[in-house]
């Protein structure tokens, strides 16, 4: 692989790992969900926009079938979560995320079980050349990229948002202003999987393979690490902080070439320091890259 190769498959990946970190951000830095289970959306929205595409629908109808998929059970398994506090929260959507994975790894008549579906068309290929193709790719998972960066945006700077933020704190101010709190919680968990579902649908298309062993539940891991590197409640943040944990994710993959050391220890060692790296911030820098930037009210008047 070429520098320019291996460039744009790194900004490839961390356009779709951004869309995915500024998913959970809406859901967790805004909202204050905290979704451990959000791998199951990014599944989701992979098998989802590869059946449809391969069944004959067009890959935009896909990338829209895959977010209304994700969007859907997102919605559903907020339903008797809603009113659960943060850590049964956090362990009904990882249960979700495994049963999910479980289900595409053992069925046999939709998507070949383990052995996973291959060959997934992508998106204009017969306009371009095997050289060119990837940049076209990077070019449209920019554009993607930028729709869920501004939606997501304009979102939270809404009085929809505005409730996201008082939520987060607790639960009193909200229900004292007369909101649902239980209603705004399944609708942000229904909207970030949307969105993880689009980054799945980005992602199947470019590899053009996928099976349940993409989506293992360390992938949540790494997007919550990019959520807390980034900064949580900032969509930049989230954007900086996949970028920041992808270069080294995927650079770091070729350090066996220069470094006497087995590919299976590398691994290891890698995710031991993206653990180590969010507990840094964690302890030093909490608030990550670029923290939120909460907006001050001054009340004016004469007196």
């Amino acid at each position: 692989m070429g520098v320019l190769s291996f460039l744009i498959y790194l900004s490839i990946m961390t356009g779709i790992y951004a869309i995915l970190s500024l998913s959970l951000n809406f859901q967790y830095g805004f909202a204050g969900l905290v979704n451990f289970g959000h791998v199951a959306f990014f599944c989701i929205g992979a098998y989802a926009s590869t059946l449809l595409v391969m069944g004959g629908v067009p890959f935009l109808a896909g990338v829209l079938g895959a977010m209304i998929f994700a969007g859907i059970f997102g919605f559903l398994i907020s339903i008797p979560t809603a009113g659960l506090k943060e850590d049964y929260w956090a362990i009904v959507t990882i249960a979700a995320a495994e049963i999910v994975r479980l289900f595409f790894l053992n069925e046999a008549w939709l998507a070949e079980g383990a052995f996973g579906i291959r060959g997934i068309p992508q998106p204009l290929r017969a306009l371009f050349s095997t050289s060119t193709y990837p940049a076209f790719y990077l070019g449209m998972v920019l554009v993607f990229l930028g729709i869920t960066y501004f939606a997501l945006r304009l979102l939270t700077r809404s009085p929809f948002g505005r409730v996201l933020k008082a939520m987060r704190e607790g639960d009193d101010l909200p229900r004292a202003f007369g909101k649902n709190v239980l209603r705004f919680r399944m609708k942000s968990m229904a909207i970030g999987a949307a969105f993880a579902g689009l980054a799945g649908s980005l992602f199947a298309h470019y590899i053009t393979f996928i099976c349940p062993w993409n989506f293992m539940p360390i992938e949540t891991f790494i997007i919550w690490a990019m959520v807390v590197v980034g900064g949580q409640g900032n969509h930049l943040g989230a954007i900086a902080g996949a970028a920041m944990i992808q270069v080294f994710y995927v650079s770091t993959r070729f350090a066996k070439d220069y470094i006497p050391i087995e590919a299976e220890l590398l691994a290891s060692l890698r995710m031991v320091i993206i653990g180590l790296l969010v507990v840094l911030f964690m302890i030093f820098r909490r608030k990550g890259l670029l923290g939120e930037k909460k907006r001050s009210y001054r009340l004016s008047g004469e007196g």
